[in-house]
């Protein structure tokens, strides 16, 4: 009973410094970006309020090409300045965005200490099959980065900006309001893109099947349309173009399950 305890307790000391090693990394990227803010917010948390976003000239030229007019090509914003109200608020606005673009950076590492944990309490099968785990679930987590970058921010930030419901009403924008919405759809995003990660590892341990999958996919629709709009703009624009590419990872999932229990069966 004590080895158990010892074994028990020991892998507990193990947990903790997967996790001390993995906060040290989001720390130290946190800190490098914090010096760096200027150029952190100026030229990517900021990047989507000038008119020459990639995003807005590739709209432009995508419906300039149908001969269809369109707002993305004389992108303006009146408000050339976001507003500070407290007096920490741009130092705590700082450090908490360094935080979060610390995690979304330090990501792929953070996995990799999850996988030096598990990794003495699988076979040699199962090391080498989740070998290529980190890379998959880092390449699916980054695109989710790219898409709600360069695809939902800048959308939702021209709409939002360009919204006014009568001239008798002003729009002054905080910085917080601003830097939330991005900051929020990067990390929205990016988890919501680890779908067929996490449909994988449930069909594993045999909490679902194919069968399951298909029969509740009208479900998964409703389920994926109510997150994105937690974690977008409430325009349904925003919320469908989010909807369309989690909903054919969800299809993907569905594709890795089916490989998943067909390898089970084979090994019976």
């Amino acid at each position: 009973m004590a080895e158990k305890q010892m074994s028990f307790l020991s892998h507990l000391e193990e947990l903790r410094w997967h996790l001390v090693r993995g906060f040290l990394a989001i720390f130290v990227i946190a800190a490098t970006l914090f010096v760096y803010s200027k150029f952190v917010y100026e030229d990517f948390l900021l990047a989507h309020r000038n008119p020459d976003f990639i995003t807005y000239q590739l709209f432009c030229d995508v419906f300039s090409f149908f001969n269809m007019e369109s707002a993305f090509c004389s992108v303006t914003f009146d408000n050339t300045k976001l507003q500070s109200l407290q007096l920490t608020q741009q130092l705590m606005n700082s450090i908490w965005t360094s935080l979060i673009l610390g995690f979304i950076i330090a990501f792929p590492y953070i996995l990799w200490e999850m996988w030096r944990f598990i990794r003495p309490g699988l076979h040699q099968k199962e090391i080498k099959r989740s070998r290529g785990f980190i890379f998959v679930a880092s390449l699916l987590f980054f695109l989710g980065v790219l898409f709600s970058f360069y695809i939902i921010a800048p959308i939702s930030v021209h709409f939002l900006y360009n919204y006014q419901i009568t001239d008798m009403i002003e729009n002054n924008f905080t910085m917080d309001s601003h830097i939330s919405l991005v900051t929020n759809m990067l990390l929205g995003v990016s988890i919501m893109f680890e779908l067929p990660v996490l449909i994988y590892f449930l069909t594993k341990i045999g909490l679902i099947t194919p069968p399951f999958l298909k029969k509740y996919r009208k479900h998964a629709l409703v389920l994926v349309l109510v997150l994105s709009a937690v974690i977008t703009p409430p325009d349904v624009a925003s919320q469908i173009i989010v909807a369309v590419p989690i909903m054919f990872l969800y299809e993907i999932g569905i594709y890795v399950s089916k490989i998943v229990v067909k390898k089970q069966n084979s090994n019976v």
